[in-house]
């Protein structure tokens, strides 16, 4: 269950620095800065879940590694999203 909470937590937070950042592309504007401060505590959140569940080694690993796959996969998303509209078209 602890990993569980680690994972969600870890992603949630990504996501939402993500959606605040000024380059992402999943919606039309960014979110408010507020919310990149929320994420990044949830990523922090998510790391101490990670710590406690698996180790200081496997638990940062695995923290790093959830956070990569979230800010790797959202812009592949907003790719793939708007990609039959033409928008990246010249």
């Amino acid at each position: 269950m602890t990993v569980l909470c680690a994972l969600l937590l870890t992603l949630a937070g990504s996501a939402l620095v993500y959606l605040a950042s000024t380059r992402q592309r999943l919606r039309a504007t960014s979110l408010p800065q507020p919310i990149r401060a929320i994420g990044w505590l949830l990523m922090l959140g998510g790391l101490v879940a990670w710590l406690l569940a698996s180790g200081v080694g496997a638990g940062i690993a695995s923290a790093l590694t959830a956070i990569m796959l979230t800010w790797v996969l959202l812009p592949y998303l907003a790719w793939w999203r708007t990609a039959g509209d033409g928008a990246d078209k010249p």
